[in-house]
C-alpha cells in the first residue's frame, strides 16, 4: 500500500514539476510576444507607412471643368503636404482615377480602390450623378467618402461615411430666390441638364418657389450634350410672362444657354446655379455671360475680401500657388472642392491617427475648419457643415466674377 501512495506521490510531483515548467515556458514565450510587437511598433513609428487615398474625378470629357481643376489641385497639395513630412509622418500616396464622368466607370473605380488599392479614403466623384451611384458601395464598405460634388441628396439623408465639400442646392436657392425677391420677380422659367446635379436642383427650385412668393411657369430639362438651345430659348420667349430664367447645370451649356438668349434678343435677367465658378464658362459664353448671376463661394473673389475674413489668408495662398504651378490655368470654385476634402480629410487624420473609424467620427465632429467653400462645422446630422453664409451673389462684368449690387 505505501508503495502505491509511493507511485501516486512520485507521479504526482512529476506532473506538478513539468506543469511549473510549461507554464515558465508560456510566460517567456509571452513576454517574447510583447517584446515583438513592440519592436514592430517601434519599426512602424521610425518608417511609416503611406496613407492610400483614391480620387474618382472628371479629368476628361463633360465635366472636365470640374474634375480637371480637382486633378491638379491635389496633386499639387500632396506634393506640398509629402514635402513637408506628411500627414503625422505618413506621405499620401494619391491614386487618380478618372471617370469622365461615366456613373458606370465610378462604379468600377470604387471597387477597384476598395478591394485592390485597399485605400482609406475616397475623394469625389466631380459630379452628383456618379456620386450618388456609388453611395451604398461606400457605405457597405465602410469607405470614407469625401464627395466633390454639390447636390443635397449626397448627404441627405446622412450616410455614416458619406460626406460632401459643395455647398448646399437649397442655400443656393435660397440665395437666388432672395436676389429675386429684391429685384421684384416673381415669375420665372426653369431650366436644368439631366444630370444628377440638375435633377436634383429643379426639385429644389420647384419646391421652394412659393415660399419666396415665384411662380415657376415653365421648367425644362435639357440633354447635358447640347450644343444648341435655342429652341428652348424660342419656346421660354413665347411666354410673355417670364421675368428671369434660372438655369440649373454644369455643363458647358451654361454658356451656350446665355449666347442663344441673347442672340435672339432676350434680355430677361440669366440666373445660373453654383456650378458656373469656373473663368472658363465666362469664355464659354462670351460677351453673352455679361450680367450673368449666381451664388458662389468666396474664392473667386478672394483679392477683393476683408482682411479680417476668416477664409481670405487660405483663399489667396491657394488662388496663388495654384496659378503660379499652373500658369495656364484659373482657380475655380471646383479645384476649392478638391482642396475642401483634401484638407477636411487631413485635420482629422491629424488629430485621429490613422484608424479608419476614429478618423470618419474626426470628421464628424470637425469645427471651425476653414476652406475655401466657407468655414466648416460638422455634425451627427450634417455631413456638409456649410450654411448659408457660405455663398455670396456674385455676377459677370467685364469678364470677370465680382460681388453681385443690386
Amino acid at each position: 500500500m505505501k508503495q502505491v501512495w509511493n507511485s501516486v506521490l512520485i507521479a504526482a510531483i512529476s506532473f506538478c514539476l513539468v506543469a511549473v515548467f510549461s507554464l515558465g515556458a508560456c510566460t517567456k514565450k509571452a513576454e517574447e510576444k510583447k517584446e515583438v510587437k513592440k519592436a514592430v511598433e517601434e519599426v512602424k513609428e521610425v518608417v511609416k507607412e503611406d496613407i492610400k487615398v483614391g480620387a474618382i474625378l472628371a479629368v476628361t470629357g463633360p465635366a472636365s471643368f470640374l474634375g480637371g481643376p480637382e486633378a491638379r489641385t491635389l496633386e499639387m497639395m500632396v506634393e506640398d503636404i509629402n514635402a513637408n513630412g506628411g500627414v503625422n509622418g505618413h506621405k499620401i500616396d494619391l491614386i487618380i482615377k478618372d471617370s469622365g464622368a461615366n456613373p458606370e466607370k465610378a462604379i468600377s473605380f470604387t471597387k477597384q480602390l476598395i478591394e485592390e488599392d485597399k485605400v482609406f479614403a475616397i475623394l469625389g466623384p466631380s459630379t452628383s450623378g456618379e456620386t450618388m451611384k456609388i453611395k451604398d458601395i461606400v457605405e457597405e464598405s465602410q469607405m470614407i467618402l469625401v464627395s466633390c460634388a454639390a447636390a443635397e441628396v449626397i448627404v441627405n439623408p446622412v450616410a455614416k461615411y458619406v460626406f460632401k465639400t459643395p455647398q448646399k442646392d437649397s442655400h443656393a436657392v435660397q440665395k437666388i430666390y432672395g436676389t429675386m425677391k429684391d429685384l421684384g420677380i416673381t415669375k420665372i422659367a426653369v431650366l436644368a441638364g439631366n444630370t444628377g446635379f440638375g435633377k436634383a436642383g429643379r426639385g429644389q427650385l420647384e419646391k421652394m418657389a412659393s415660399d419666396f412668393g415665384i411662380e415657376v411657369l415653365i421648367a425644362e430639362t435639357y440633354d447635358k450634350k447640347s450644343t444648341d438651345l435655342s429652341a428652348v430659348v424660342a419656346k421660354l420667349m413665347a411666354n410673355k410672362d417670364i421675368q428671369a430664367v434660372v438655369n440649373w447645370s454644369i455643363v458647358p451649356a451654361q454658356g451656350i444657354l446665355a449666347k442663344n438668349m441673347r442672340q435672339a434678343g432676350w434680355d430677361v435677367p440669366l440666373f445660373q446655379s453654383h456650378g458656373f465658378g469656373n473663368v472658363k464658362y465666362i469664355e464659354a459664353g462670351g460677351a453673352a455671360a455679361e450680367g450673368i448671376i449666381f451664388p458662389a463661394g468666396r474664392l473667386l473673389i478672394a483679392n477683393s475680401l476683408a482682411e479680417d475674413n476668416p477664409q481670405k489668408g487660405l483663399l489667396v495662398k491657394y488662388l496663388i500657388d495654384y496659378e503660379t504651378t499652373y500658369p495656364d490655368d484659373k482657380v475655380s470654385t471646383f479645384g476649392g472642392h478638391a482642396y475642401d476634402a483634401l484638407t477636411i480629410l487631413v485635420a482629422a487624420i491629424e488629430k485621429a491617427g490613422t484608424d479608419k473609424e476614429m478618423v470618419r467620427d474626426a470628421i464628424e465632429n470637425l469645427q471651425g475648419v476653414a476652406g475655401t467653400a466657407g468655414v466648416f462645422n460638422f455634425s451627427a446630422e450634417d455631413h456638409n457643415g456649410l450654411d448659408i453664409n457660405s455663398f455670396e451673389m456674385l455676377t459677370v462684368k467685364d469678364g470677370k466674377f465680382v460681388v453681385y449690387n443690386k
